[in-house]
């Protein structure tokens, strides 16, 4: 894309309502405008991460098992009254009515329609185990919405929901997105942390909350420093048993602020980290809870209508995009993982106009482009500082800077977002280390 035709509405100073570095970043970078209070535009450039942290998403979900769906956004206030939640919810749910004055809502989360789903659908347990998941937006009415995306009215999520005839094949649907969990972040470029969380009145251990440690997360939380430098698990197989990963990762102390035990400090001492963290996803088993409620029995192995067990499974993929920038930035700008980066390379060409540069970033822009890598071309009639400054801000990993007298001796400028060293390689070296990455 070549950035003279990009629409990128950056900000030089910074916005008075921001007061988060994500928020603040995101609105200088051109990524989101508000709408309304916790509703945002997504510009072309924060679109474009988006859709590269869902994709990442989306493949863990498909590679564990899960199913793609897509349920209404708008639901039918009927299914709520059935599980007991339309009066309990609170105002968080935005309630509304159609031209026949029916119930309707505005889903802030989405048990109620898999369930029913479910019960029209499956009917023997030879359709189990079933995970079915989504990646869409939803609504929740917060009554104090701030921080930008992270504590947002409307964002995207990924919500995940499995149906199982027994506990124990329902815990093993629990480990599954477990460890797509821990996959999915590390491929994110982002340390989240599986920590112990409350599970409400449905009780039970089996809930997690994934942590990004960072100084402006919205609660405290505990962990053994072991754990922010273990690896995710490479090369899985779902249909395995995967309890000892679980209890590897397990085995380490990490519980949010409702789990914490205080007792626990004086016994891991140096070893204990305390922090403040964002929660970027969170999985739940909630048994029977939706199941029974609604009546989604299905046949048993012995014809006996069996409840199946439900768990729920969800990554705030909107809020992810300001939890990276959290966690990745500088004085200068977003230092996006490449992996989610909204383009890889930045080409930046430094003498707009002069034939010779702009034959030698036309002919970068063609190969990297061919070579299916991302490329965001600055052709524009601006001053070098301007560029390196935008280029910086938006974040994009890879910058090469071509200018009149590196092109006179075939040479150009290869330098990664965050490092202060830059190296001067050949057009083709510099082609070549690009695309081998």
């Amino acid at each position: 894309m070549r950035l003279s035709r990009f629409f990128l509405p950056t900000l030089k100073e910074t916005p008075t309502e921001a007061v988060i570095v994500s928020h603040r970043l995101m609105l200088r970078a051109g990524l989101v405008r508000q709408h309304a209070a916790g509703i945002y535009n997504w510009l072309p450039l924060g679109t474009r991460v988006l859709q590269n942290i869902a994709e990442i998403v989306r493949e863990e979900q498909n590679a564990a098992g899960a199913q793609e769906i897509i349920m209404p956004t708008v639901q039918s206030g009927e299914l709520w009254k059935e599980s007991g939640r339309y009066d309990d919810y609170g105002p968080e749910m935005l309630r509304i009515k159609d031209r026949h004055e029916r119930d309707m809502l505005y889903g802030p989360t989405h048990e109620e329609v898999v369930t029913d789903i479910f019960r029209s659908n499956a009917k023997s347990y030879r359709n189990l185990p079933l995970n079915l998941y989504q990646i869409h937006w939803k609504f929740r009415d917060e009554v104090r919405p701030r921080f930008g995306v992270m504590r947002g009215r409307e964002f995207l999520m990924k919500d995940a929901y499995s149906f199982d005839v027994d506990f124990e094949r329902s815990k093993h649907s629990y480990n599954q997105m477990f460890v797509a969990y821990l996959r999915t972040f590390a491929r994110l470029g982002v340390k989240a942390i599986p920590m112990r969380a409350d599970s409400g009145p449905i009780g039970g251990d089996m809930s997690h909350e994934f942590i990004v440690l960072a100084d402006t997360g919205e609660s405290a939380v505990f962990c053994h420093k072991g754990l922010l430098e273990k690896p995710a698990p490479q090369n899985v197989d779902y249909q395995a048993n995967l309890q000892p990963i679980i209890d590897d990762w397990t085995s380490l102390y990490a519980a949010t602020e409702e789990k914490h035990d205080t007792a626990i400090e004086a016994k891991l001492g140096a070893d204990l980290v305390k922090a403040r963290g964002i929660e970027v996803g969170h999985i739940f088993h909630f048994g029977t809870k939706y199941s029974a409620a609604m009546k989604a029995s299905i046949a048993g192995p012995d014809g006996q209508p069996l409840t199946p067990l439900m768990g729920s499974y969800g990554i705030g993929v909107s809020r992810l995009v300001g939890a990276i920038i959290e966690a990745s930035h500088d004085d200068a700008g977003i230092i996006w993982p490449e992996s989610v980066a909204p383009f890889r390379v930045g080409v930046i060409n430094l003498k707009t106009g002069d034939a010779a540069c702009d034959a030698a970033c036309a002919d970068l822009y063609a190969k990297l482009s061919a070579a299916g890598i991302s490329v965001l071309y600055d052709d524009r009639d601006e001053r070098a500082g301007v560029k390196f400054a935008d280029m910086d801000l938006i974040g994009v990993p890879w910058h090469v800077v071509v200018g009149p007298k590196g092109i006179a001796k075939g040479q150009v400028e290869l330098k990664r977002r965050g490092a202060a060293a830059r190296e001067e390689l050949s057009l083709e070296a510099a082609l070549n280390k690009l695309t081998a990455k």
